[in-house]
């Protein structure tokens, strides 16, 4: 009612200069009706107390305001915001009255809330499942996290026993939030966690840009100021424009791991102020970002006052059970005395009920849901008469047609709707779980009048509930299954018609703001005859999930587009589905399906040369270039690279001629070839990308050429482009960036300064922002021990390093890694142990002709048949290692392995062969100006005896 004066005054104002406020007084109870009038035509009034009252709180109002006392928000309290305004004296009674300012309306956040407002069925049988939530809780309010994960069927009562819980006694003085999931969230990105943040930050549905700002802003600097940095990632995540420079530069990669770690920053925060109950509901449904999310808050638990409590269907899957603070409750169906305990509370104590009772809970095997849906079947059907709590039977239990499954029981229930009810049903369940009334009334086809008494008819039959009043009118289903059940009831051709429909209203509604809608937009159209939206609302989805490094839901859009593309005309077809393809080829890079990279672009070579386009040919040849060289494919790799080179610098890109010369600088150095070829192929892929926007691959440029310096030897070279990469890193806030930067403590390390190079490879650790980063800083942290002699720190560190290098790196990194892992085995004396590791590296190497870590394999081998006293074999190893390293150019390993043999001559009595690598060693040290090494070989030779 303000809302509709206050902008009926605002048009006033304009047009008259009047002024126009009304102020408001409500009150709630019994009252006394009469009727007025004194013709045909009559009116009715109330009277009494309760209307006194009302009357009264309208007279204390100011002009604008509504006014209401504490009975009045004790029956609206989860539906209303207010402020208290302390007791007030009323003229007529005696004792003052709690008064409230009525400022807004709320959102009902969960079905559970809407359906307690019509009163909740009783709760029976968990008693064991509270306890175990208890006691989860004392353990997290003492500063130990706990997660706790309730599993069970459709219906069977996890999302009731988590109300329970949150609204016991126990939780008083906690802060809770939380979020649900709904059946289309797999294709939305952070959906849930939006969901959380819009109840934390308190945002309601009516709020604009600033206001959110503004809501976010206030609490998140209330707080605690350090966590101002991810005020970009949280205002991003509400849609809200963001103005911040750095964030904009940013590449997707960048936001998706600022706004992770905002957000759990921003909940660990939060529970260091007030104990904190964080609440996902349906995982079954989430999508890969906030699974992500949670995750990463999972490792972060154990030291938080903070309890997660999460519930799903069995079919989930998460990697958290191995966690001493995860706990795991599987709801079952209730057993026989405790359904007849649940049916006694929905029926009665009837005696004519009880063979009822008995044939209820055998058909329904005691599922809650199931119970209630068949109650309200039988009282449908008039086979029970009376009210909740007190029905009997009207016919013989025996002869009653029970469904054998809940989908079943609501199935028939729908159809005994009326035919007008069903369709308004139906035409809500294509909406989705949530159904504002908006965008039922544009897809209803009906009159405003029939359908608000349509939505009347399905509220008192329990299918829907009211879930929001403010500012827009919203209903949910009462379950999920309800939903499912109402959607497949409906042919093919009416289905389609009503996604038609939906679409077409949100493109309506979202007219000024259609990015906010593309996930519903491209769930709908997907579902329909309109190829051509279903085509573009589903790439724009994906490109707005791959902008949010969502890579899954963005390849998912975009296969189903693809499909879609196949009913466009067939002119322009052949662009848009190959555009469409290596959008797709992008985002199967990011989730490292590189398998069906291949498989999918070779389909594609007809088409490719057919459209004869350098720009798209160009991007076709690299991203199956490089899915091949990820592979281990060397020769595919290098044939679709240098094809890419080709169409590139034919159509002029240097961006993507940047990206291929990187790609072919760490090919060289996984293929063989030369390492000078790789440093060339490095230097032009950073002159070329840094003449570009392009940041992320001018910092993949960066680190490939440290890279290739370092493995030819040149760690000044290597240092100084690090060094470039770390201070890139830090000017965008590229966290990747300054952990590939651990080049910088590798090159320190190995070169003999090592508290230098320890030091880096730790701090490069701190920033590492995935599990694919982590691996590569501690292999770098683990060979800096190794080559410090700290074996004792080396060993469990590239242990974990190898362990999930085996998750996320390529082949090749994981083969470098073992080698590291071998030499500390070596080092520390467990010389089988060493052994194994690296003849299984060795193998691999071989056969994908890794020459670099052939050489690298053989160098250790060599060192343990020495330590072993296999002179012969130790020989062979290492005379391979150094054929090997010097015909790629790796200069410094090339001098540890003439050190090596100068060694095992000696041992062999060869003083002359001693003599020879020595001074080979000498002179390599020397040019590449690594004193300590040129210091070692001259305190060998001293050692042996040997003129230098």
């Amino acid at each position: 009612m303000q809302e509709s004066v206050r902008r009926y005054a605002e048009e006033v104002h304009r047009t008259e200069g009047v002024p126009i406020q009304i102020r408001v007084g409500l009150n709630s109870g019994e009252v006394v009706v009469r009727s007025i009038g004194s013709d045909l035509h009559m009116d009715y009034t109330a009277v009494g107390q309760t209307t006194h009252l009302a009357a009264r709180m309208e007279q204390m109002a100011m002009p604008g305001s509504i006014l209401i006392p504490a009975e009045t928000l004790r029956l609206a309290e989860d539906y209303v915001q207010v402020t208290a305004l302390g007791p007030r004296v009323v003229k007529g009674l005696e004792a003052p009255v709690e008064v409230y300012e009525l400022v807004g309306a709320s959102t009902v956040r969960s079905r559970l809330r809407a359906a307690a407002g019509r009163g909740l069925t009783r709760f029976v049988g968990r008693d064991s499942e509270l306890d175990q939530l208890r006691q989860a809780l004392e353990q997290a309010r003492a500063g130990h996290g706990q997660v706790v994960a309730v599993i069970g069927e459709p219906g069977v009562g996890k999302s009731r026993l988590y109300w329970e819980f949150t609204h016991s006694h126990r939780t008083h003085g906690w802060l809770i939030v939380e979020s649900e999931s709904v059946s289309y969230g797999k294709a939305s990105a952070y959906l849930p966690v939006i969901d959380l943040l819009k109840g934390y930050f308190q945002i309601e549905a009516h709020d604009d840009g600033r206001k959110i700002r503004e809501k976010v802003t206030g609490k998140v600097l209330a707080l605690d100021r350090a966590l101002e940095p991810s005020l970009p990632a949280f205002l991003w995540l509400l849609d809200v424009p963001v103005e911040d420079a750095q964030w904009q530069h940013l590449e997707p990669s960048q936001r998706r791991l600022q706004t992770l770690d905002g957000v759990k920053r921003l909940l660990l925060r939060e529970s260091q102020v007030q104990p904190l109950i964080v609440m996902f509901e349906d995982l079954h449904w989430i999508d890969t970002e906030t699974q992500a999310l949670l995750d990463s808050l999972v490792e972060s638990l154990p030291t938080a006052r903070l309890l997660l409590l999460t519930n799903y269907r069995p079919e989930y899957q998460h990697g958290w059970g191995g966690k001493s603070y995860y706990r795991q409750l599987r709801i079952d169906p209730l057993p026989p005395e405790t359904a007849d305990e649940l049916l006694t509370a929905l029926l009665g104590a009837e005696p004519s009920i009880e063979p009822l009772k008995r044939l209820l809970i055998e058909r329904t095997e005691g599922n809650p849901f199931f119970l209630e849906e068949s109650v309200r079947t039988l009282a449908e059907t008039k086979v029970l008469v009376g009210e909740r709590g007190a029905y009997r039977v009207a016919r013989a239990s025996e002869s009653l047609q029970i469904p054998a499954t809940a989908q079943a029981i609501l199935a028939a229930r729908i159809d005994r709707l009326a035919p007008e009810d069903k369709r308004l049903l139906q035409a809500a369940a294509v909406v989705g779980k949530d159904v504002p009334f908006t965008l039922l009334q544009a897809i209803a086809e009906e009159p405003e009048e029939v359908l608000r008494r349509g939505l009347a008819n399905l509220q008192a039959a329990e299918f829907l509930y009211e879930s929001r009043l403010f500012p827009d009118l919203e209903y949910t289903f009462r379950h999920a299954l309800t939903q499912q059940v109402a959607y497949e009831s409906l042919l093919g051709a009416r289905r389609r018609a009503l996604h038609t429909a939906t679409g077409r209203a949100l493109e309506a509604l979202y007219a000024d703001r259609l990015d906010q809608a593309y996930d519903r937009l491209a769930y709908h159209y997907s579902r329909t005859d309109d190829a051509e939206k279903a085509v573009e609302y589903l790439t724009r989805f994906a490109e707005k999930a791959a902008g949010m490094y969502a890579h899954a839901d963005a390849a998912k859009a975009l296969e189903e587009a693809l499909v879609h593309t196949e009913q466009l005309p067939i002119d322009g077809r052949d662009r848009r589905l190959l555009e469409l393809v290596l959008r797709r080829a992008e985002s199967l890079h990011f989730l490292g399906r590189r398998q069906e990279i291949v498989d999918l672009l070779r389909q594609q070579h007809e088409r490719v040369e057919r459209l004869a386009d350098p720009s798209l040919a160009g991007q076709h040849y690299f991203w199956l270039g490089w899915a091949h060289a990820w592979l281990g494919h060397r020769v595919e790799a290098a044939q679709n690279l240098s094809r890419s080179l080709q169409e590139a610098t034919r159509s002029g890109d240097e961006a993507l001629m940047g990206r291929v010369h990187r790609i072919l600088a760490l090919e060289c150095v996984y293929s063989g070839q030369p390492l000078d070829d790789a440093v060339a192929h490095g230097r032009q892929a950073v002159a070329l990308l840094e003449r570009t926007a392009d940041r992320f691959w001018l910092s993949q440029a960066l680190f490939a050429l440290s890279y290739c310096y370092y493995y030819a030897g040149d760690f000044d070279s290597a240092l100084e482009v690090a060094a470039r990469l770390d201070a890139f890193g830090e000017a965008t806030g590229d966290r990747r960036a300054r952990a590939e930067a651990a080049m910088v403590g590798l090159s320190y390390a190995t070169r003999g300064d090592w508290e230098a190079g320890i030091g880096a490879c730790k701090r490069a650790l701190e920033l590492a922002p995935d599990p694919f980063e982590t691996s590569f800083t501690l292999a770098c942290l683990g060979k800096a021990y190794s080559e410090a002699g700290d074996v004792g720190r080396a060993v469990p560190t590239l242990e974990q390093a190898v362990q999930l290098a085996d998750r996320v790196r390529s082949l090749q990194w994981r083969q470098w890694f073992r080698t590291w892992l071998g030499e500390a085995y070596r080092l520390e004396g467990q010389l089988d142990r060493a052994r194994e590791v690296v003849r299984q590296t060795l193998e691999v190497c071989a056969d994908v002709k890794f020459l670099l870590g052939l050489g690298f394999s053989h160098q250790v081998l060599g060192r343990i048949a020495q330590a072993e006293g296999d002179l012969n074999e130790a020989e062979r190893h290492l005379q391979e290692a150094l054929r090997t390293l010097s015909a790629i150019g790796s200069r410094f390993e090339l001098g540890r392995t003439h050190l090596d043999l100068a060694s095992l001559a000696h041992a062999q009595g060869d003083r002359e062969a001693a003599v020879s690598h020595l001074n080979e060693a000498h002179a390599l040290f020397r040019a590449l100006r690594v004193p300590k090494y040129v210091e070692r070989t001259e305190q060998l030779a001293k050692e042996l005896a040997l003129p230098r």
